[in-house]
């Protein structure tokens, strides 16, 4: 794994925590929504007497988990590599990877911060990464 697949990983993990909120914001409205009664007596035992609402419910909470976990492993992520950021002597070098791999901002938004043009930042991302030591036990998402 190089060092930038290494720090991505928190990207992709954040944006697939953003995915799995807006299904399970989607289940909640199905959860909630209210189907029409059914006033004639009809039994099947085939279907399930269970109302509609209680399976959506579940799958809420299901989801619910999910992302909680999701949660817990980006916090640990995020941790090792601001941990692995802290390790490159460069500030300059430091703060582009801080606001790239931590802050997920554009090369753009980087430049404004730090003052700097585009070409600039792109030599110090570059130059970050070829000073990058990946952990032992580097947290693989």
């Amino acid at each position: 794994m190089t060092a930038k697949e290494y720090l991505r990983q928190a990207y992709r993990l954040d944006h697939r925590i953003d995915s799995d909120i807006a299904e399970m914001e989607r289940l909640r409205e199905m959860a909630c929504s209210v189907g029409s009664p059914g006033f004639e007596e009809h039994h099947n035992p085939n279907r399930p007497t269970e109302a509609p609402f209680v399976r959506a419910l579940e799958k809420v909470w299901r989801m619910e988990e999910k992302i909680n976990a999701e949660i817990d492993r980006l916090v640990d992520l995020k941790a090792q590599i601001r941990g692995v950021i802290e390790a490159v002597s460069d500030p300059n070098e430091r703060m582009v990877l801080r606001y790239r791999y931590i802050h997920n901002m554009t090369w753009e938004r980087i430049g404004d911060e730090l003052h700097a043009g585009e070409t600039s930042i792109r030599r110090w991302h570059a130059s970050a990464l070829a000073h990058v030591v990946l952990p032992e036990n580097p947290i693989i998402i």
